[in-house]
């Protein structure tokens, strides 16, 4: 089990021994109609080589929106892969490659102020 968080969004990955598969919410990746968001869950997967053929990868998000989800399996799955093969270089590889796959990311929202409508943005004035 791993956990990874983008945003709102978080994830929870189980490897087990299998054929290869890989599921998002209990739907498998490939039925993702949408091509960006399955390659970035699938990104981790492409580092490994033919070792990860032999196990199935569950993942469970919740929270967000398609794109923070995304992100959060896939920092999940790497972190999940890195556990089950304990594998060193493995770490060191993703962590070359690209930080995120191993570090979650520690930004989040900045809330509504009173006097606008977003954290930043004032109401406007009018004179009239």
């Amino acid at each position: 089990m791993a956990r990874g968080k983008r945003k709102k969004s978080i994830a929870r990955a189980a490897i087990a021994p299998g054929t290869g598969r890989v599921r998002v919410n209990k739907m498998l990746v490939s039925a993702h109609n949408n091509k960006y968001v399955r390659e970035i869950i699938l990104e981790p997967i492409r580092y490994v080589g033919p070792e990860v053929n032999s196990v199935d990868i569950s993942v469970i998000v919740n929270g967000g929106g398609m794109m923070g989800q995304a992100q959060a399996a896939r920092t999940a799955i790497a972190k999940a892969l890195v556990g089950y093969f304990k594998n060193e270089a493995l770490k060191a590889k993703f962590d070359e490659i690209d930080r995120s796959l191993l570090v979650e990311d520690a930004r989040r929202v900045e809330t509504k102020k009173y006097k606008g409508p977003k954290a930043r943005a004032r109401f406007q004035k009018s004179y009239r």
